[in-house]
């Protein structure tokens, strides 16, 4: 018998585990990515009031083709900049299940690059 697997369904279970740890805050907030075949978005979430603080995506920069590495690093660079424009430094990484490598991992790099410490 051959099973099927579920790859989301697996990260999702995956992310779950980890949220248990993960928690942001109003001053340390949890930096969540959600990626999708053609986009990738990020958030600035504290946890305890249940508040999105800021958010950044390639559907709301306007880029044609955002399933790509340079526009994961550009949504990087837009939600540092929002994060220091809201006096945010430091943030918690929550890669939301995926592999730390590609499209994740260039928009991690471009946030530190710019400022986010984490």
């Amino acid at each position: 018998m051959i099973t099927k697997v579920d790859k989301n369904a697996v990260r999702k279970k995956r992310h779950a585990r980890v949220r248990t740890t993960i928690t942001g805050t109003e001053s340390r907030p949890r930096l969540n990515v959600y990626r999708s075949n053609k986009h990738i978005y990020a958030q600035l979430i504290d946890d305890a009031n249940g508040v999105t603080l800021a958010a950044a995506s390639t559907k709301e920069l306007g880029l044609e083709s955002g399933g790509n590495v340079e526009a994961a690093q550009k949504v990087g660079e837009a939600i540092a900049k929002r994060a220091a424009e809201k006096g945010m430094k430091s943030v918690v990484f929550d890669r939301g299940g995926y592999l730390y490598h590609g499209r994740v991992k260039a928009l991690a790099e471009a946030a530190r690059e710019n400022g986010l410490e984490f």
